[in-house]
């Protein structure tokens, strides 16, 4: 069914457990703070709204709920490069130390160990995070090349099927920039756009072997997250239930409780999923170089891709980067 040892991404990930600790932190914190902003915010809305109407109450707690979650969102927006910068991307490089079977220290000074890396390597977070959207926007066009043939199947039953193998297939492709990341940090690479225009190529040209572990990968997480959401549920109804009416509770109950189940994938899933694709990755393309054909089918149909290759080309080498640990 797949291609990774499951038992080896767990000790992987067991390994980084200082970097696993700080996500919970960040992604606990980060729903935590939505919690936080959609209680206050339906309470406020109750209270204004016995200025009101008779059901007042009830629906200014749902408008006081939905202000606090837009500004959630909107901080949360604004600091996704640092996340993606000081948490995700550093724990990368050291998975792919332990991948590599490399000594890491523990404790505080892991997490130095690798945004190490990450600062010397990318140097600002705007250079990781401009790559890491274009390597998103790749990945969508990518998709279009290879389910290309579905839009010719004309059967109705057959195309709702489809359409649902379509959706699954596209949400195993979320830690494909990830593992393109890993691929830079894995290869030292001097010019991060051309590193990425490799992988994603690689990658291209092995889509059907990474493809199939990733699909099983994405459903068996999802069903563990589906589980998590489910037994969250219920303290978040309770938790709710001081917030405003009926309606209000059955509203924000669903959200409070996908964002703490979406705070344990984030936190402790997603790492398993990258140690476990970065098994496949990395098998898969070793001795292999970049195929031209795949640079050129990848050039025509992503207007993405050819910014890369046209960043690639204009980035300015700098010195040498150290290996993890080194910069100081």
């Amino acid at each position: 069914m797949w291609d990774f040892s499951f038992t080896r991404s767990v000790g992987m990930v067991m390994r980084t457990l200082p970097f696993v600790i700080l996500r919970m932190l960040v992604y606990f914190g980060i729903a935590l703070g939505y919690v936080f902003a959609i209680g206050v915010g339906s309470f406020i809305g109750y209270a204004f709204g016995h200025l009101g109407s008779a059901d007042g109450p009830s629906t200014g707690a749902i408008w006081g709920g939905f202000i606090g979650f837009g500004l959630s969102s909107a901080a949360l927006y604004f600091a996704r490069e640092y996340i993606l910068y000081l948490v995700k991307a550093a724990h990368i490089a050291v998975l792919v130390e332990v991948f590599d079977g490399r000594e890491i220290p523990g404790g505080q000074g892991q997490v130095k160990y690798g945004a190490a890396f990450v600062q010397s390597h990318f140097g600002e977070a705007s250079v990781l995070f401009g790559v890491d959207q274009i390597i998103k926007g790749v990945i969508r066009a990518l998709f279009g090349i290879i389910n290309v043939f579905t839009a010719f199947i004309p059967i109705p039953g057959l195309q709702q099927i489809i359409r649902l193998v379509e959706a699954v297939i596209r949400n195993s492709l979320t830690y494909v920039d990830e593992v393109i990341l890993a691929y830079l940090i894995r290869t030292r690479t001097q010019n991060p756009w051309d590193g990425a225009k490799d992988g994603l190529i690689l990658y291209a040209q092995n889509y059907k072997t990474i493809l199939r572990s990733a699909v099983w990968l994405s459903v068996f997480l999802w069903g563990l997250t589906a589980l998590l959401f489910v037994v969250f549920l219920f303290p978040a109804t309770a938790l709710m239930a001081f917030a405003g009416g009926y309606t209000a509770v059955g509203a924000w109950a669903f959200v409070i409780a996908f964002l703490l189940a979406w705070s344990i994938k984030a936190a402790v899933l997603e790492p398993l999923a990258i140690a476990s694709l970065m098994q496949v990755y990395f098998k898969v393309i070793e001795g292999q170089t970049p195929d031209p054909e795949w640079d050129a089918r990848l050039s025509g149909a992503s207007r993405k891709f050819r910014e890369l290759a046209d960043k690639a080309a204009k980035w300015v080498h700098g010195p040498a980067a150290p290996k993890p640990g080194a910069a100081t």
